[in-house]
C-alpha cells in the first residue's frame, strides 16, 4: 500500500510568549522569556512562586461566557488554538467532507483546575456531595477534541492521546498515520494544558522537578546551562492542521511543510527519570528517521525536549551525539522551553510549530538564559545559545518525552 503524503496547512498557538502563531514566533526569535511571578493564587507558602502563565488573555474574547463556563481552561485553550489553525488553513467548512475530518488531541493532565476546585468545595462543605453537573465533562482529558468537533461538525476520528509530556507529539503521529493510511483527508491535531494551579505546582514541587529560582524567574528556564535546577511550568495550546497533500493542492491551500515521519519508544527504566544513557531517546530518533526514510545527515535542526533539568538535558544531548555522530555538530539544536517554559501535554505541539516556522523564515530560535558551561555537554554541539541564528532549514525534528518513559518524535521537511 502506498502511503499518502501529509502536509501542514494551518497553525494556531496560544503561549506564554504570544497569543497567536505570529506573536509566538516574534517572541521566539526575539528571545522573550514567558516566566514571571504567578498571578492565579497566593504563592507565599510554595517553594516555586513563578511560572509561564498566559498574558493578556481573556477567554470571553473568543468563547461565549456561558459556553466558556462549561470548559476547563485546558479545553478553552484548545478551542482558541484550534480555531486559529482552522482559520489559517482557509479550509472551507461548508464544502469539506466532515466525515473525513478528524480531531486528534494531546493532553497530559486535562482538567486539573476543575478537579481541584470541586474537591476543595466538597471538603469545605458539610459532607453533602454537591458537585457541579459539568464537573466530569469539564475534567476529562478527551473533552478538548470533543468540543472542537462539536463546534465544527467534524465526524472523523476523535480522541485524546495521554502520554504525559509526549501527549501532543503522540497525537501528531497518530494524525499523520490516519491521513497516510487513507482514513482521513484532514486532521486537527495538537495539544493543550492548564496546570498552573495549586495542585499542579505543589505536586511538581514535591517531586523536586521545578526550578526554585524565585529571585530571577525570567532566567530560571535555562536548558543546557551548568546551573539549571529544574523546569518552569507553562500553559497554553498549539494546533496544527494536517492534510493529505493532493487534497490540499486541489483547494490551493498554503503549505507550510510536509510531515514526513514520526517515532515512538519507551525508556522502560523509571517513573520520572530518563535513562542516563538515553537508550529510549536513541531508539525514538532512529525510529523517526527510519519512518521518514531519512539519513542522520539529512537533519538540519532539532528542537529538543530540553526541559532544563540536570539529568534530562545531558541524556538527550548524549543520545543526539550517538544517533547523528559527527553530523551532530552541524545541526542547530535548541530548546524553546527556555522561553515558553514546559507546557507538558502541549509541548510537542508548540515545539512542532516552532520548527515549521523556522523552516518558513530561515531562522532558528535561540536557547536563552545560558551563562555557564556544563562540562558534561559536548562543547562542539551548536545549541543556538542566547541569540537566534539564520539557517536554511530543510529538515527539522522535534523531540518530546514524558514521565513514564514515553518518547515521541516527529519530523518535517520543506515541501518539494
Amino acid at each position: 500500500m502506498e502511503l499518502k503524503r501529509v502536509v501542514v496547512t494551518g497553525l494556531g498557538a496560544l503561549t506564554p510568549i504570544g497569543n497567536t502563531k505570529d506573536e509566538y514566533w516574534e517572541g521566539l526569535i526575539s528571545g522573550k522569556s514567558g516566566a514571571a511571578p504567578i498571578t492565579y493564587y497566593d504563592t507565599e507558602k510554595f517553594k516555586t512562586k513563578f511560572a509561564c502563565e498566559l498574558k493578556n488573555f481573556t477567554v470571553t474574547d473568543f468563547i461565549d461566557r456561558k459556553e466558556s463556563r462549561k470548559m476547563d481552561k485546558f479545553a478553552q485553550y484548545a478551542m482558541v488554538a484550534a480555531d486559529e489553525a482552522i482559520l489559517d488553513s482557509k479550509l472551507d467548512l461548508e464544502t469539506v467532507n466532515k466525515l473525513r475530518v478528524g480531531v486528534i488531541w494531546g493532553a497530559g493532565i486535562g482538567g486539573l483546575e476543575t478537579f481541584q476546585q470541586e474537591v476543595l468545595n466538597f471538603a469545605a462543605g458539610d459532607g453533602t456531595p454537591r458537585f457541579n453537573p459539568f464537573f466530569i465533562p469539564k475534567m476529562i482529558a478527551d473533552i478538548a477534541p470533543g468540543n472542537i468537533s462539536i463546534k465544527h461538525g467534524f465526524m472523523g476520528p476523535n480522541y485524546t492521546t495521554v502520554s504525559a509530556c509526549a501527549s501532543s507529539a503522540n497525537a501528531m503521529f497518530d494524525a499523520l498515520n490516519s491521513i497516510r493510511l487513507g482514513h482521513c483527508d484532514v486532521v486537527v491535531t495538537g495539544g493543550s494544558e492548564a496546570a498552573v494551579t495549586i495542585a499542579g505546582m505543589g505536586g511538581f514541587n514535591a517531586m523536586h522537578a521545578l526550578s526554585t529560582r524565585n529571585e530571577s524567574p525570567e532566567t530560571a528556564s535555562r536548558p543546557f546551562d551548568g546551573t539549571r535546577d529544574g523546569f518552569v511550568l507553562g500553559e497554553g495550546a498549539g494546533a496544527l492542521i494536517l492534510e493529505e497533500y493532493e487534497h490540499a493542492k486541489a483547494r490551493g491551500a498554503k503549505i507550510y511543510a510536509e510531515c514526513i515521519g514520526g517515532g515512538l519508544s519507551s525508556d522502560a527504566y523509571h517513573m520520572t527519570a530518563p535513562h542516563p544513557d538515553g537508550i529510549g531517546v536513541i531508539a525514538v530518533m532512529k525510529n523517526c528517521l527510519e519512518n521518514a526514510g531519512l539519513k542522520p545527515e539529512d537533519v538540519d535542526h532539532i528542537n529538543t525536549h530540553g526541559t532544563s533539568t540536570p539529568l534530562g538535558d545531558v541524556a538527550e544531548l548524549k543520545a543526539i551525539s550517538e544517533v547523528f555522530g559527527s553530523h551532530a555538530k552541524n545541526i542547530n539544536i535548541n530548546s524553546t522551553k527556555s522561553m515558553t517554559g514546559h507546557l507538558l501535554g502541549a509541548a510537542g505541539a508548540i515545539e512542532a510549530i516552532s520548527v515549521i516556522l523556522a523552516m518558513e523564515h530561515g531562522i532558528v530560535p535561540p536557547t536563552i538564559n545560558h551563562t555557564t558551561v556544563d562540562e558534561n555537554i559536548d562543547p562542539e554541539l551548536n545549541l543556538t545559545l542566547n541569540k537566534a541564528q539564520k539557517r536554511d532549514v530543510k529538515v527539522a525534528m522535534s523531540n518530546t518525552f514524558g514521565f513514564g518513559g514515553h518518547n515521541a518524535c516527529v519530523i518535517f521537511k520543506k515541501i518539494d
